[in-house]
C-alpha cells in the first residue's frame, strides 16, 4: 500500500508539473513567455509549447488577428471654412511584433487601442483643418484617409519607440456638421418653409378674396338684370291692363264710374275697426249710391 501511494503521489506531482509547464498557444494568438518580469521568448506558432514552472515563468497572449477600432469620442474639428464638423471613424490596425508592443505600448490590446485612437484623432483634426466641408464630402475624401493613414503609420513606426503594429486601414463612415451648427441650419429651413407657407397662405387668400369679389359683382348684376327685365314686363303688363281698361272703360263710361265706385267703396268700408266719418247726403265718396241714374245702372 505504500509503494501504490508512493507512486500516486509521484504521478499527481507530474502531472502538477506539467500543467504548470505546457501552455497551449491559438492559432489566433501570440504566446508572450515572461521570466521573472522579462520578456524571455514570443510564441507564434500554434500548438502545445513549454515553459519552466511559475513563478519562475509565466504566459500572456496578445491577438494576432486583425483587430477594429471606431472612434468613441464625437469632438467636432473645424475645418478649413470655419465650420465645426464631426466625423466619425474607423481602423483596422494588427500587432506585428509583441515584443515591442509590450515595451513601448502595453501588455494588452485595449493599450494599444487607447493610444491609437489618440493618435488618428488628432490627425483627423489637422487634416480636416486643411480642407472645406466640400472637399470632405467629393471624391477628395479618399485622399484625406489616405494622408491620415500615412500620418498614422508615420507615428506608430517611425521615431525612436516604434509601437511594433501595422495600420491596415483608415475609413471615416460620417461626416455631419457640430449639433449647434445643425440646429441653426434646421431653424433656418425651417424659417423658409414658414415663409414659404405664409407666402402660399397669403396668396390663396387674396385669390379667394378675389374670386368672392367677382361672385358678387356676377350676383349683383345678375339681380339687377333680372329686376330691370321683371320691370319692363311689369311695365309691359300694366300698359296692356291699362289699354284693355280704357277700352272696357270707353264703351259705358257711366258703368266704369259705377264699377269704380263699388271697388272703392269694397276697399274702404269692407276692412273690420274702419271707421269713416262721412256725410252720405253730401258726400262725394256716396254720389253713387246717391244718383238715381247709378241705381239704375247698378239695378242690372
Amino acid at each position: 500500500m505504500n509503494r501504490i501511494g508512493l507512486w500516486a503521489t509521484l504521478g499527481l506531482l507530474g502531472l502538477f508539473l506539467i500543467s504548470a509547464m505546457a501552455f497551449v498557444v491559438d492559432q489566433r494568438q501570440y504566446g508572450v513567455v515572461y521570466q521573472l518580469g522579462e520578456i524571455k521568448r514570443v510564441v507564434d506558432e500554434p500548438g502545445l509549447k513549454w515553459k519552466l514552472p511559475a513563478p519562475v515563468q509565466s504566459v500572456r497572449y496578445l491577438d494576432k488577428r486583425l483587430l477594429m477600432l471606431e472612434s468613441q469620442v464625437t469632438e467636432p474639428s473645424l475645418t478649413a471654412e470655419k465650420q465645426w464638423v464631426v466625423i466619425d471613424w474607423y481602423v483596422r490596425w494588427r500587432i506585428t511584433d509583441p515584443s515591442t508592443y509590450i515595451r513601448n505600448v502595453g501588455i494588452d490590446e485595449s493599450a494599444g487601442a487607447t493610444q491609437l485612437g489618440r493618435v488618428v484623432r488628432s490627425a483627423f483634426q489637422e487634416e480636416v483643418n486643411r480642407r472645406t466641408v466640400r472637399e470632405l464630402l467629393s471624391e477628395k475624401r479618399e485622399s484625406l484617409m489616405t494622408d491620415v493613414k500615412q500620418q498614422v503609420l508615420d507615428t506608430v513606426t517611425g521615431g525612436q519607440r516604434p509601437w511594433g503594429i501595422d495600420i491596415i486601414d483608415v475609413r471615416i463612415t460620417r461626416v455631419d456638421y457640430s449639433q449647434a451648427i445643425t440646429e441653426s441650419v434646421f431653424n433656418r429651413m425651417r424659417a423658409e418653409r414658414t415663409r414659404v407657407a405664409n407666402e402660399l397662405r397669403s396668396t390663396g387668400q387674396a385669390e379667394g378674396e378675389r374670386i368672392r369679389a367677382d361672385a358678387d359683382r356676377q350676383r349683383t348684376v345678375t339681380l339687377a338684370n333680372a329686376y330691370r327685365e321683371s320691370q319692363q314686363v311689369r311695365a309691359l303688363g300694366d300698359q296692356e291692363a291699362t289699354s284693355v281698361y280704357a277700352q272696357a272703360y270707353g264703351r259705358d263710361p257711366q258703368f266704369a264710374q259705377f264699377y269704380r265706385s263699388l271697388q272703392a267703396y269694397r276697399e274702404s268700408l269692407g276692412q273690420s275697426g274702419d271707421v269713416l266719418v262721412l256725410d252720405p247726403t253730401t258726400s262725394e265718396f256716396f254720389k253713387a249710391m246717391r244718383s238715381s241714374s247709378g241705381a239704375s245702372v247698378g239695378a242690372p
